[in-house]
């Protein structure tokens, strides 16, 4: 496993074809990889009719200061579980760095501060993650399927979800119009 890309702070995007439909057009943050596996978060894609204050609510949290902003679909595994990606600029009990370029909490701590005002001053919050066993995003990435790239902040917080996966291509200086979907044989 010593070739392991180690994609922690990067984004993944789908290419054409991947194959899951689940993962078309997918935008994930990678928050950790390593020789155990992989977590990410999906930001490519919003839960249609549920917004921030809905879920603050279940909580019994009063949105406050907070933007009813829409919640992202994070991935397949786990989709009632809920997490945040923000700025490094406010840390709570479970915040986890992620490669200095973002960070990811899961509890309720952190839906309290933005509502409250005094959370982090960037986030999106997300329902459900992305997950890859020992060694199987390792196999994926040798396949045709995903396309790992730097992050930028502005991905992550100033472009809207449904269009990160045209600007993600876009950054790295490919248009996805231009992926085919198969491959040929010689």
């Amino acid at each position: 496993m010593d070739s392991a890309p180690f994609l922690t702070g990067q984004f993944l995007l789908a290419m054409p074809g991947i194959g899951d439909p689940r993962f078309e057009r997918a935008v994930i943050a990678m928050c950790a990889h390593d020789q155990e596996g992989a977590l990410g978060i999906g930001i490519g894609e919003t839960i249609d009719g549920l917004g921030l204050h809905d879920l603050l609510r279940q909580f019994e949290i009063e949105p406050g200061e907070a933007p009813d902003a829409a919640v992202h679909f994070g991935g397949p595994v786990e989709p009632r579980r809920g997490f945040v990606l923000h700025s490094v600029d406010w840390a709570g009990q479970d915040t986890v760095d992620v490669g200095g370029r973002w960070a990811l909490s899961g509890t309720v701590d952190v839906l309290r501060a933005i509502a409250e005002g005094n959370g982090p001053s960037q986030w999106l919050v997300a329902l459900g993650y992305a997950g890859w066993g020992e060694g199987q995003l390792d196999a994926e990435m040798t396949r045709h399927g995903w396309f790992s790239t730097e992050s930028t902040p502005g991905l992550l917080y100033d472009v809207d979800a449904e269009d990160r996966w045209v600007v993600g291509f876009a950054g790295a200086g490919i248009d996805p119009r231009m992926l085919a979907n198969s491959a040929g044989t010689a």
